[in-house]
Protein backbone atom coordinates (compact mmCIF):
# COMPACT_ATOMS: atom_id res chain seq x y z
CA UNK A 1 0.00 0.00 0.00
CA UNK A 2 1.02 3.99 -0.66
CA UNK A 3 1.87 5.72 2.33
CA UNK A 4 2.28 9.20 2.23
CA UNK A 5 2.48 11.30 5.94
CA UNK A 6 1.32 14.53 6.09
CA UNK A 7 3.84 17.15 7.78
CA UNK A 8 2.43 18.00 10.72
CA UNK A 9 0.93 21.72 11.56
CA UNK A 10 -0.78 21.47 14.53
CA UNK A 11 0.59 23.70 17.22
CA UNK A 12 1.33 21.92 20.33
CA UNK A 13 -0.97 24.39 22.64
CA UNK A 14 -3.89 23.53 20.06
CA UNK A 15 -6.08 21.23 21.72
CA UNK A 16 -6.51 18.02 19.73
CA UNK A 17 -8.92 17.72 17.41
CA UNK A 18 -8.66 21.56 16.50
CA UNK A 19 -6.31 23.00 14.21
CA UNK A 20 -5.92 26.63 12.19
CA UNK A 21 -7.89 27.88 9.46
CA UNK A 22 -5.94 26.94 6.52
CA UNK A 23 -3.52 24.29 7.59
CA UNK A 24 -3.77 20.62 7.53
CA UNK A 25 -3.99 18.31 10.40
CA UNK A 26 -1.28 15.39 10.58
CA UNK A 27 -2.18 12.09 9.94
CA UNK A 28 -1.13 9.20 7.37
CA UNK A 29 -3.08 8.74 3.99
CA UNK A 30 -2.60 4.71 2.82
CA UNK A 31 -3.92 4.19 -0.50
CA UNK A 32 -4.80 0.60 -1.36
CA UNK A 33 -2.57 -1.60 -4.46
CA UNK A 34 -6.13 -2.13 -5.99
CA UNK A 35 -6.86 1.61 -6.39
CA UNK A 36 -3.21 2.33 -7.71
CA UNK A 37 -4.18 -0.34 -10.12
CA UNK A 38 -7.40 0.85 -11.23
CA UNK A 39 -5.45 4.90 -12.11
CA UNK A 40 -2.66 2.97 -14.18
CA UNK A 41 -5.62 1.10 -15.95
CA UNK A 42 -7.97 3.76 -16.65
CA UNK A 43 -4.65 5.72 -18.08
CA UNK A 44 -4.06 2.92 -20.34
CA UNK A 45 -6.66 2.23 -21.65
CA UNK A 46 -7.21 6.23 -22.82
CA UNK A 47 -4.19 5.26 -25.37
CA UNK A 48 -5.14 5.23 -28.38
CA UNK A 49 -4.71 2.28 -30.01
CA UNK A 50 -5.32 0.07 -27.08
CA UNK A 51 -7.92 -2.43 -27.69
CA UNK A 52 -8.17 -4.00 -23.71
CA UNK A 53 -5.72 -4.56 -21.41
CA UNK A 54 -5.11 -8.41 -19.76
CA UNK A 55 -4.55 -11.72 -21.13
CA UNK A 56 -7.21 -13.88 -22.84
CA UNK A 57 -8.20 -15.20 -19.56
CA UNK A 58 -8.35 -12.05 -17.76
CA UNK A 59 -10.64 -10.56 -20.79
CA UNK A 60 -12.45 -13.60 -20.51
CA UNK A 61 -13.62 -13.31 -16.79
CA UNK A 62 -14.01 -9.39 -17.54
CA UNK A 63 -16.30 -10.33 -19.97
CA UNK A 64 -18.40 -11.76 -17.58
CA UNK A 65 -18.03 -9.10 -14.93
CA UNK A 66 -18.99 -6.41 -17.37
CA UNK A 67 -22.28 -7.95 -18.20
CA UNK A 68 -22.99 -8.03 -14.72
CA UNK A 69 -21.82 -4.41 -14.64
CA UNK A 70 -18.95 -4.85 -12.19
CA UNK A 71 -16.23 -3.81 -14.47
CA UNK A 72 -12.37 -4.09 -13.16
CA UNK A 73 -10.36 -1.28 -14.21
CA UNK A 74 -7.11 -2.53 -12.47
CA UNK A 75 -7.70 -5.83 -14.92
CA UNK A 76 -3.99 -6.32 -17.03
CA UNK A 77 -1.97 -4.50 -14.26
CA UNK A 78 -0.02 -5.32 -11.70
CA UNK A 79 1.68 -2.76 -9.68
CA UNK A 80 4.07 -2.94 -7.09
CA UNK A 81 4.01 -0.20 -4.31
CA UNK A 82 7.05 0.97 -2.29
CA UNK A 83 7.23 3.55 0.57
CA UNK A 84 7.97 6.15 -2.29
CA UNK A 85 8.05 4.33 -5.50
CA UNK A 86 5.93 2.93 -7.78
CA UNK A 87 6.32 -0.08 -10.40
CA UNK A 88 3.77 -1.21 -12.80
CA UNK A 89 3.37 -4.29 -15.45
CA UNK A 90 0.34 -3.27 -17.90
CA UNK A 91 -0.83 -6.32 -19.91
CA UNK A 92 -2.63 -4.34 -22.99
CA UNK A 93 -4.20 -5.59 -26.34
CA UNK A 94 -2.99 -3.33 -29.45
CA UNK A 95 -5.69 -2.40 -32.26
CA UNK A 96 -4.46 -3.77 -35.85
CA UNK A 97 -2.39 -1.69 -37.70
CA UNK A 98 -1.06 1.03 -35.15
CA UNK A 99 2.56 0.82 -34.43
CA UNK A 100 2.79 -1.26 -31.36
CA UNK A 101 5.93 0.54 -30.16
CA UNK A 102 3.90 3.83 -30.17
CA UNK A 103 1.17 2.48 -28.23
CA UNK A 104 3.39 1.04 -25.85
CA UNK A 105 5.19 4.33 -25.49
CA UNK A 106 1.71 6.22 -25.15
CA UNK A 107 0.65 3.90 -22.14
CA UNK A 108 3.68 4.07 -20.37
CA UNK A 109 3.73 7.47 -20.27
CA UNK A 110 0.20 7.62 -19.70
CA UNK A 111 0.26 5.59 -16.91
CA UNK A 112 3.09 7.08 -15.21
CA UNK A 113 2.06 10.71 -15.50
CA UNK A 114 -1.36 9.55 -13.67
CA UNK A 115 0.35 7.41 -11.06
CA UNK A 116 2.18 10.84 -10.33
CA UNK A 117 -0.37 13.17 -10.45
CA UNK A 118 -2.95 11.31 -9.19
CA UNK A 119 -1.13 8.78 -6.47
CA UNK A 120 1.28 11.22 -6.29
CA UNK A 121 4.36 8.41 -6.40
CA UNK A 122 7.83 8.75 -8.04
CA UNK A 123 7.30 6.14 -10.90
CA UNK A 124 10.11 3.97 -11.31
CA UNK A 125 9.21 2.07 -14.17
CA UNK A 126 6.22 0.87 -16.23
CA UNK A 127 6.55 -2.14 -18.14
CA UNK A 128 4.26 -3.02 -21.24
CA UNK A 129 3.49 -6.45 -22.81
CA UNK A 130 1.39 -6.74 -26.07
CA UNK A 131 -0.52 -9.67 -25.39
CA UNK A 132 -2.30 -9.59 -28.89
CA UNK A 133 -3.51 -7.62 -31.58
CA UNK A 134 -7.24 -6.98 -32.09
CA UNK A 135 -8.19 -6.96 -36.26
CA UNK A 136 -11.62 -5.36 -36.78
CA UNK A 137 -14.57 -8.24 -37.90
CA UNK A 138 -11.87 -11.16 -36.46
CA UNK A 139 -15.11 -11.49 -33.58
CA UNK A 140 -17.79 -11.74 -36.65
CA UNK A 141 -15.71 -13.72 -39.11
CA UNK A 142 -17.22 -17.27 -37.49
CA UNK A 143 -20.40 -15.91 -38.03
CA UNK A 144 -20.35 -15.29 -41.61
CA UNK A 145 -18.64 -18.21 -42.95
CA UNK A 146 -21.02 -20.80 -44.56
CA UNK A 147 -21.95 -23.93 -44.08
CA UNK A 148 -19.48 -26.18 -45.94
CA UNK A 149 -21.94 -29.01 -45.89
CA UNK A 150 -25.68 -29.83 -46.08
Amino acid sequence: MADTTTPNTISSTRSAGTHAAGSTPSGKTTIDDTVVEKVAGIAAREVNGVHSLGSGAARAIGAIRDAIGQRDFGQGVKVEVGEKQVAADVVIVAEYPVSLQQVADGVRSSVARALTQIVGMEVAEVNVTVQDVFIPGDDNEDEKKESRVE
